[in-house]
């Protein structure tokens, strides 16, 4: 096998690329990104469908991690930043935003990014919404540790 053959996931994985059709390359690929964005939170997610639908799973790792997260133009903080403003806005993705949390700080988001990133949504989906966005953070935030309060973001 030539070098120029082998590719390493983000996962670490080495995997043949004339091996793989395009959609196992994309499942591979999104399978990396999901470990590094989602870690233990993202796993637990991926057993819980796979019980009860395997595809869903199969569609969130190759569509949402293999093509959305890969592509060009964000860096994965923006990424999760953009994410987590999209389920605070929805209001009612609790489990879903908590796993974003978590993929946030994965990737290096300050605690007080993610909860200046709800405030911000107060204007485009009320005060309850973001109430139960700012809750399922610290839930995050004192699973991981986080000291509370947070500190005050710095003027700017």
């Amino acid at each position: 096998m030539i070098a120029s053959e082998l590719e390493v996931l983000p996962s670490g994985c080495h995997v043949n690329k004339r091996s793989l059709s395009n959609e196992q390359h994309t499942f591979y690929r999104g399978l990396g990104q999901a470990a590094e964005i989602d870690g233990a939170a993202g796993e637990q997610v991926m057993a819980a469908l796979a019980r009860v639908a395997p595809d869903l799973g199969r569609y969130i790792v190759e569509f949402g991690f293999g093509d959305l997260y890969s592509r060009p133009g964000l860096d994965l903080k923006s990424r999760e930043l953009a994410t987590v403003a999209a389920l605070t806005v929805m209001g009612h993705a609790q489990p879903q935003l908590a796993v974003h949390v978590h993929g946030a700080l994965n990737v290096g988001c300050a605690p007080q990014q993610i909860i200046e990133v709800m405030l911000q949504m107060v204007a485009y989906a009320g005060f309850p919404v973001v109430i139960n966005a700012v809750l399922t953070a610290q839930g995050v935030f004192e699973a991981r540790g986080i000291s509370l309060p947070l500190p005050a973001p710095a003027a700017g």
